[in-house]
């Protein structure tokens, strides 16, 4: 989705609070991304996103490796 602010794949954080911990988009509808943060699945707008840094983007990696480990199947 190239263009797009915060596409699919893009690892981000909530700009307003940490309370989500960081997360990567998983879908784009409007201004509308649906984020898979470390702590919750949500649906927010894209002005409360900001990208994440190289420290939270590797937390979000571990985090979805280690569940993969756990779980299997895609996340």
């Amino acid at each position: 989705m190239e263009g797009v602010p915060y596409g699919e794949g893009v690892y981000v954080a909530h700009a307003e609070t940490d309370v989500y911990g960081p997360g990567k988009v998983l879908a784009v509808d409007g201004e509308l991304r649906r984020v898979r943060f470390v702590y919750f699945v949500a649906t927010v707008g894209v002005g409360v996103l900001r990208a994440a840094d190289a420290s939270e983007e590797a937390w979000v990696r571990a985090w979805i490796a280690e569940r993969r480990q756990r779980y299997g199947g895609q996340w």
